[in-house]
């Protein structure tokens, strides 16, 4: 039958998958509904796609062309969530760049792109501009006020036509991102519209994500375009809450006067929440879905939160696999357990997304790891959600695609259950004596220390031992534990070789989304 003419794929059966297809659905079958809130205002599906069409106009007016890359800098407001729709409706890549970067970082990456304008909002405006002149590219500023910037927030009405039907190839770039540097300059991740629009899917499901969600923005957008929830609310016909800067006092607002359903974020949000909802009269007027990633959550903050209203889903994934890619949350016979169990439960990363195709852990040969929950070996994945490459950088991609998958750097063991969970990145194992020390063990010990609001391990080079952990820690307002205290508690849970031998009270560098900065606190180490 395969070779049957009549057979085949035509234009009435087949259409290149796209996540502008959901907004194209909204528009047509919900346009009243409530689609986006920010400060103040809100637009139904009707009027967003009003923005989205202002915006996709003056593309065209500039001549933005298909294949030409935007770039955005911007929080999370209406217009950056409205890129994610217009740029890619012309067939432009939509390259959205972290407003926390420096003039020179942003420079690189405006030049490496090959960027044909940089669209900004006015706390990014200083830096943009820097950047985008010394490139000679044109920029424009988002304004909410019609006589003085760039407003597509109002204007005349505009009626979408068919978004989706301008993309004729799925595996067309819909997205450049770039990933941090290191050692070495950011790479950039080219997204396809097929795994966009698969990952959304997969969000909606592993998320519950439906016309009653409320989605609150404290994941920046331009961060993997924000997990794919960009795309992924829209698919479910929820309401996107827009929060363009990450306060608790204002996440907690958001929470009780909007009724959020959810929220994704690291657990260092969490734990800035905790620490101003013990100041304030904070009652929940709902539970919420927290999806968290980045860092395993402690036991100490699930019992917490959970008591404000909160229930965890532990997400992996990466920007190469246009975000999440596979969750652990608890089942209804798990939720009885103990907040010890609990932890230790949602501590792993879980099972493969359902639009995800195949996450495994294999040896230094090339073959799986016994579920025993000790063996180490690194994640690989394969399948329709990973990028199609990193931009002008074949080197890098041959390296990371070699072998049939996707080599993810990051090291893990398979518990009997199927259950994958992270014990270090390969680059954030120490190695000290010729033993292998998890940071993230060493990590989870600190984390358990009352007086311990965030820990980061990593190591310091020691002329004996090669390398020692050396603890980086931001304390509970109000506390003051000694340098011993916390190793006395350490030597409690930890082989003697994994106990930090320094310790050093700071506030922790972090990226916009809540990571730490572990290079330069290496950097920091190597000094001390």
């Amino acid at each position: 039958m395969r070779n049957d003419p009549y057979l085949s794929a035509r234009q009435e059966n087949f259409r290149p998958l796209t996540p502008l297809d959901f907004l194209d659905r909204a528009l047509r079958d919900q346009p009243e509904q409530e689609a986006v809130i920010w400060r103040e205002e809100s637009w139904n599906y009707r009027q967003f796609g009003s923005i989205v069409g202002r915006l996709q106009n003056y593309l065209d007016e500039i001549s933005i062309k298909s294949g030409d890359v935007v770039s955005v800098m911007a929080a999370n407001r209406p217009e950056m969530l409205a890129a994610h729709y217009a740029v890619p409706s012309i067939g432009a890549v939509l390259n959205s760049i972290n407003t926390r970067l420096e003039e020179a970082t942003v420079g690189w990456i405006l030049k490496h792109t090959e960027s044909k304008l940089l669209l900004c909002d006015p706390t990014s405006a200083v830096i943009a501009k820097q950047a985008a002149d010394k490139i000679g590219i044109p920029i424009q500023v988002f304004s909410e006020n019609a006589e003085d910037g760039f407003n597509i927030l109002t204007g005349t009405e505009i009626q979408l036509g068919d978004l989706s039907g301008a993309i004729k190839d799925e595996w067309a770039p819909i997205a450049l991102n770039y990933t941090s540097g290191t050692t070495d300059d950011p790479k950039g991740v080219v997204l396809h519209h097929r795994g966009a629009y698969l990952n959304s899917l997969g969000n909606v499901l592993a998320l519950d994500f439906g016309k009653l969600t409320k989605y609150l923005w404290t994941l920046p957008m331009f961060h993997c375009n924000g997990w794919c929830h960009t795309w992924a609310i829209t698919a479910a016909g929820g309401t996107h809450v827009c929060l363009d800067r990450v306060d608790p006092a204002l996440i907690l607002q958001a929470l009780h006067e909007q009724e959020i359903t959810h929220f994704s974020c690291a657990p260092v949000v969490l734990y800035m929440l905790l620490g101003h909802v013990a100041t304030e009269n904070f009652q929940p007027t709902r539970r919420v879905t927290v999806a968290t990633g980045g860092a395993s959550p402690t036991s100490s903050l699930i019992e917490n939160m959970e008591k404000l209203g909160f229930d965890f889903i532990h997400l992996y994934g990466l920007t190469e696999s246009f975000g999440p890619t596979s969750l652990r949350l608890l089942s209804q016979l798990e939720e009885k357990l103990n907040t010890e169990e609990k932890a230790e439960l949602l501590a792993r990363q879980g099972i493969r997304h359902t639009t995800a195709n195949r996450i495994q852990v294999l040896d230094e040969s090339g073959k799986d790891v016994p579920w025993d929950g000790i063996t180490n070996g690194e994640i690989i994945l394969s399948g329709n959600t990973l990028f199609a490459g990193y931009y002008r950088n074949p080197e890098a991609t041959e390296a990371a695609f070699r072998s049939g998958g996707f080599h993810t750097g990051d090291i893990a063991v398979v518990h009997p259950n199927g259950d994958f969970e992270i014990r270090d990145r390969a680059k954030d194992i120490i190695i000290s004596g010729g033993e292998n020390i998890s940071s993230l063990e060493v990590e989870a010990v600190l984390h358990n220390h009352p007086d311990v609001s965030i820990a980061a391990v990593v190591a310091r080079p020691d002329e004996h031992w090669g390398e020692v952990p050396c603890a980086f820690i931001e304390l509970k307002q109000g506390t003051t534990p000694t340098t011993e205290e916390l190793r006395l508690h350490c030597r409690s849970a930890l082989a003697g070789f994994k106990v930090p031998k320094y310790y050093i009270f700071c506030d922790l560098p972090k990226t916009a989304t809540g990571k730490i900065r572990k290079v330069e606190l290496r950097d920091q180490a190597k000094i001390l």
